[in-house]
């Protein structure tokens, strides 16, 4: 392949080799939302851009090739250039997958895309905000892991300075590394359980955020264990202790002029939402089960949604398919100002290029349809009894992943965000993970029936 570059490309190798980068990193997402990629030196660059790394999809999860397949190329997207906080002579690229010169039917950033171009088309931008909730941990001589701070140790450590101050190094590091690269971190604290942090930045849309959040969650692990951690991003490490979630916070802005299409002050139902907005949550709350499967994609993400069972109290986590004001007991919750939706049941753990993908897929289709959520729920959810929910016509969002890939698999919205080749992807390799669960003989089962019977 030829290494001539635009001038535009030209510029970019010369200002990453001006800023110490040797090497650069064409990197793309398994099903899992996890980085892969090769390193390629950056005299080789116009090679690299033009899809000159190849890779065998059969050697990844949820890359559907067979082992005889023509490898898949990755397309680096020059606007996500990153140079690595921790490593500065690395720059990073997220990139989108081709097949034979044409876009990979079944790459995950492709797919987000495309629902943005529908978006587009109807005159919107897809905007998107990421709270990210995660652990990191120290691994004891026993193998045992455990919150970094001795003090870590409050029943409710929610906002606690004290557990803060303790991994101030290492957490200030995450965050001048965010502030570093433009992403403006306005917050962070000491989450509700022993252990766990939260990073709050600034929205931008949503191509861009799923760029951002694959690239923290590299990021985070790499930092954490430059200081002797680890950092973990699944969904419920621990069972007497709140999980991590990844609360999506969406809202839809004119194309043009950048207005948010979401606010509204004189709003009827008093949460500061317009029309659209709330046929946006109509569509949501139509896929809810199936988005479910893709929001929240694991096993372990499933012990997170459950109203109680963390030391302090409730999860924080919904259980039923419904929204409310500024009221964290729904799946959607519009927060006090309104302009903004928020969806609680999305995890730490979960691909953002498909996950925004079927939540906007679902949005847009409550607009074009002009669907109505009803009223919004301005009470504790978790208070009512079963026969009140079903009084008020409240499901409950899939209990397990069996239950969430069921969902997914008889939705049609699923295949036609995700095309015949992903979609059906998903479903083997989800319900593969469900099956694997089942079969395995796990120590609550040993310790409670193996000298019982």
């Amino acid at each position: 392949m030829s290494e001539l570059l635009t001038p535009e490309l030209e510029a970019l190798k010369q200002s990453l080799q001006d800023q110490g980068v040797k090497y650069a990193l064409a990197s793309f997402v398994d099903i899992h939302g996890m980085c892969k990629a090769k390193a390629v030196p950056l005299s080789h660059m116009g090679q690299m851009m033009a899809g000159s790394e190849l890779f065998t999809g059969a050697a990844l999860d949820g890359v559907p090739q067979d082992v005889s397949d023509e490898e898949v190329s990755a397309r680096p997207d020059p606007d996500s250039a990153t140079v690595l906080p921790w490593n500065r002579q690395i720059a990073w690229f997220a990139s989108d997958l081709y097949l034979k010169g044409q876009p990979f039917e079944a790459c995950c950033r492709s797919i987000l895309k495309q629902v943005l171009a529908e978006a587009a088309e109807m005159g919107f931008t897809f905007n998107l905000g990421i709270e990210t909730e995660f652990f990191i941990l120290k691994e004891t001589a026993e193998g045992k892991a455990v919150p970094i701070s001795d003090r870590d140790t409050l029943a409710k450590p929610c906002y606690d300075v004290q557990g803060l101050l303790d991994n101030y190094a290492w957490v200030t590091e995450i965050v001048e590394a965010m502030n570093s690269m433009g992403w403006d971190v306005y917050s962070f604290d000491h989450e509700d359980g022993n252990g766990q942090f939260e990073t709050d930045f600034a929205y931008c849309d949503a191509l861009k955020m799923a760029d951002r959040l694959t690239f923290f969650r590299l990021m985070v692990k790499e930092i954490a264990r430059k200081h002797g951690y680890f950092a973990t991003f699944m969904p419920k490490p621990f069972v007497d202790r709140t999980g991590s979630g990844a609360h999506y916070n969406m809202s839809l802005a004119d194309r043009q002029t950048g207005t948010n299409l979401f606010v509204e002050a004189d709003d009827p139902r008093g949460c500061g939402l317009s029309k659209l907005g709330y046929q946006f949550i109509a569509g949501v709350l139509k896929h809810a089960p199936a988005i479910c499967a893709v929001i929240a994609p694991t096993v372990n993400s499933y012990k997170r949604l459950v109203p109680r069972g963390s030391m302090s109290g409730f999860t924080w986590a919904p259980v039923y398919i419904c929204y409310g004001n500024n009221n964290r007991t729904n799946m959607l919750r519009i927060p006090l100002g309104g302009g903004r939706v928020e969806c609680r049941a999305a995890d730490i753990s979960s691909n953002l290029y498909l996950g925004a993908a079927m939540m906007l897929a679902a949005g847009l289709e409550g607009i074009k349809e002009q669907l109505d959520p009803g009223e919004p729920h301005t009470e504790n959810m978790y208070n009512h009894s079963l026969k009140e929910l079903a009084q008020m016509g409240i499901q409950f969002l899939p209990r397990n992943l069996g239950e969430a890939i069921a969902a997914f698999s008889t939705d049609p919205l699923s295949e036609r965000v995700m095309g015949s080749l992903m979609y059906q992807t998903y479903v083997d390799f989800k319900s593969q993970e469900w099956q694997e669960y089942h079969s395995h003989v796990s120590d609550w089962e040993l310790q409670r029936y193996l000298k019982f019977f």
